[in-house]
């Protein structure tokens, strides 16, 4: 489980290193997980090793989300000023998170239906 995991907390490493080193707009676990494709499209069976290890943290991933709501709770006060800020916030980068996956999917409807015959 250590060398797994190694591999993976190793591809995040590189990745970050290549986000910050080359100053890319995207973020490193991002291209770390690129990486890590990339390593499974030419070890095809590191997948099956691989595989305890990422079912060991997927089942145990809602803890790690326990000390982001903790600091949420922590700063209620500071959180409750700014309550109808947030909100709007809240809504409108949902309305436009929505808006983007709507304009990126007919984007590539109209793209791809100029391909096919």
């Amino acid at each position: 489980m250590l060398h797994t995991l190694g591999l993976l907390l190793g591809c995040q490493l590189l990745g970050e290193v290549a986000a910050r080193g080359f100053g890319l707009p995207m973020p490193g676990p991002v291209l770390g997980l690129a990486l890590l494709l990339l390593i499974f499209s030419v070890m095809p069976t590191l997948t099956e090793r691989l595989r305890p290890t990422t079912t060991v943290i997927l089942a145990n991933l809602s803890f790690l989300f326990v000390p982001a709501g903790v600091g949420v709770i922590g700063s209620f006060a500071v959180l409750s000023e700014d309550v109808i800020a947030l909100l709007a916030i809240l809504f409108l980068s949902t309305v436009f998170s929505m808006l983007a996956a709507v304009g990126t999917f007919i984007g590539v409807r109209y793209a791809t239906a100029r391909w096919v015959p």
